[in-house]
């Protein structure tokens, strides 16, 4: 997970701050969203432990309401915060960005970073998953969350120099009708069954050999970082926060009550839901999602919620938890790559030490554990992050360190 790292700093006079209170604004509105990213790296460390200890017991897409159990199907909910959360806020960094930047110059960097991203999934994040072996070149790449984020900043580098309400017509039709494209199923004898695969339908093709599945198709997620690029100009430099964080505020319960609406009718936007045998799993029903291609009612809450918490982090930018999140979110890339690594290493461990305790995986049998190496890793991960992040900000003079 990632976004623009090019930022002014969390500390000092931010470039082109004309006093003191200005560039207390804009302090405070950095620690916001590094705060909230860092945040919902946490929710993923969550749902990464989850898949870790559980991968006999993987969960379907949408989570079947009637099957799962009820305690791994809120601990899976927790992490759908994640994806919408960070394309949206490498779209409003990437217009961070372009106050101190022209736009070909930013248009130029999310291209650079993008495809720097797309290598990334193919090669150092594609390994680290548990079970991927060290097979060169890897029989199987998933398209997941990092390739993602790379296409949508390749496409934002050209859809950024549209005027602001066609960013916004263009990125509210994307997440809005795009289900309307769902009864489109091609198959491998297309000749657009490969773009369509890429684009919108979660399938798998081989090309040369190597087997490719694209479990994040991009194009709702064109339309998220779209958006969140579009809302830039209300974090501008130098703002009153009080207007921004009513705003955010109005669009968080907006999105999370029209969810509520469209999600109870029934009618549209991702697949029915129904009343179950107990209330709380009519509940799960009605919460469980399409995330590959992420639904509308997917976004919705999703980002709605990510509204709530960055309107929640601004006003209480003074509590002492905000700078600790924002430093863990300074560096989203590291700790990406790090957690996977961590994870991957204590589960190849247990399985020297333990064998394959589930088939042909190791596995537990109670969530506790979970939660048990969640609380264990924070700090592991936290340190080096923490140090990596202000690394990134004492040396600017290494160029190299913003595409991490």
């Amino acid at each position: 997970m990632n976004s623009i790292a090019a930022q002014p700093p969390l500390t000092g006079l931010s470039p082109g701050a004309t006093s003191p209170v200005a560039a207390a604004k804009a302090r405070t509105r950095l620690i916001a969203i590094d705060a909230l990213r860092g945040l919902v790296m946490l929710f993923m460390l969550v749902d990464h432990v989850r898949e870790t200890w559980f991968l006999h017991l993987q969960v379907t897409d949408p989570v079947d309401a009637n099957t799962t159990d009820p305690g791994l199907f809120f601990t899976r909910f927790l992490s759908t915060f994640c994806a919408p959360t960070f394309v949206a806020l490498t779209g409003l960094s990437a217009w961070l960005y372009g106050q101190s930047h022209s736009k070909a110059e930013v248009s130029a960097f999310l291209l650079k970073r993008g495809l720097f991203l797309i290598v990334l999934e193919f090669t150092v994040v594609g390994y680290a998953w548990p079970t991927q072996a060290p097979a060169f070149p890897p029989t199987a790449i998933w398209l997941q969350v990092i390739w993602a984020i790379g296409i949508s900043m390749v496409a934002l580098a050209a859809l950024l120099h549209l005027p602001r309400p066609a960013q916004f017509a263009v990125g509210l039709a994307i997440v809005c009708l795009h289900n309307l494209l769902d009864p489109i199923r091609l198959t491998a004898q297309s000749p657009f069954f490969i773009p369509w695969a890429i684009l919108h339908q979660r399938e798998k093709f081989e090309i040369a050999g190597t087997v490719f599945k694209t479990t994040y198709p991009i194009l709702p997620w064109i339309g998220v970082i779209l958006l969140g690029y579009a809302c830039g100009p209300w974090f501008a430099r130098g703002t009153d926060p009080q207007p921004r964080i009513r705003r955010l505020a109005m669009l968080g319960f907006g999105l999370i009550v029209g969810f509520v609406l469209i999600r109870y009718l029934n009618i549209y936007g991702d697949k029915p839901w129904f009343v179950a045998q107990t209330p709380l799993r009519t509940m799960m029903s009605f919460l469980a999602l399409t995330k590959y291609p992420p639904s509308l009612l997917f976004l919705m809450p999703t980002i709605g919620t990510g509204c709530l918490l960055l309107a929640l982090f601004e006003r209480y930018e003074g509590s002492a938890l905000m700078p600790k999140l924002a430093l863990l979110g300074g560096a989203p890339m590291f700790y990406y790559v790090l957690h996977l690594y961590v994870l991957k290493i204590i589960y190849n461990v247990a399985l020297v030490l333990y064998g394959p305790t589930k088939g042909t995986v190791f596995g537990v049998d109670h969530l506790r554990w979970v939660w048990i190496w969640v609380f264990i890793l924070i700090p592991v991960l936290y340190f080096p992050t923490r140090w990596f992040a202000q690394l990134k900000q004492r040396r600017k003079d290494i160029w190299w360190l913003k595409y991490l």
